[in-house]
């Protein structure tokens, strides 16, 4: 186990993970006390990781902290199954605000590049 303080944290993000993937936990330290843990997924042993990224996916997006297309990302999934997994799970796909209409501008923008890439074509 290793520990690190947030200065360290936000100047070299990648060592932390890299020592997250080799030691199973780092320790975030925030002024001498325990924030948080850093734990790379693999190591967790769990048996259906792809099902661990759709359910962070899902919390994520309920929650409001990500976009339909960023929570796709995270799980691995193209667009339209996130669009049909969210709408299943009774979660509306739109919002109020300008933060959603941006979100879902940029969201239709990366479909239409990737349909325009030829990805949607057999």
């Amino acid at each position: 186990m290793q520990t690190v303080n947030i200065r360290q944290l936000k100047n070299n993000p990648s060592t932390a993970l890299a020592a997250a993937r080799a030691d199973d936990v780092v320790v975030v330290m925030n002024r001498d006390q325990p924030q948080a843990l850093l734990v790379d997924l693999e190591r967790l042993g769990v048996p259906d990781l792809p099902a661990v990224r759709v359910a962070l996916a899902v919390s994520l997006f309920r929650g409001g902290a990500v976009s339909a297309g960023f929570a796709a990302r995270v799980a691995g999934l193209p667009l339209g199954e996130m669009l049909t997994l969210l709408s299943s799970q009774g979660l509306a796909l739109t919002g109020e605000g300008p933060d959603v209409v941006d979100d879902a501008l940029a969201d239709m923008r990366h479909a239409r590049n990737w349909l325009a890439g030829g990805a949607g074509k057999a």
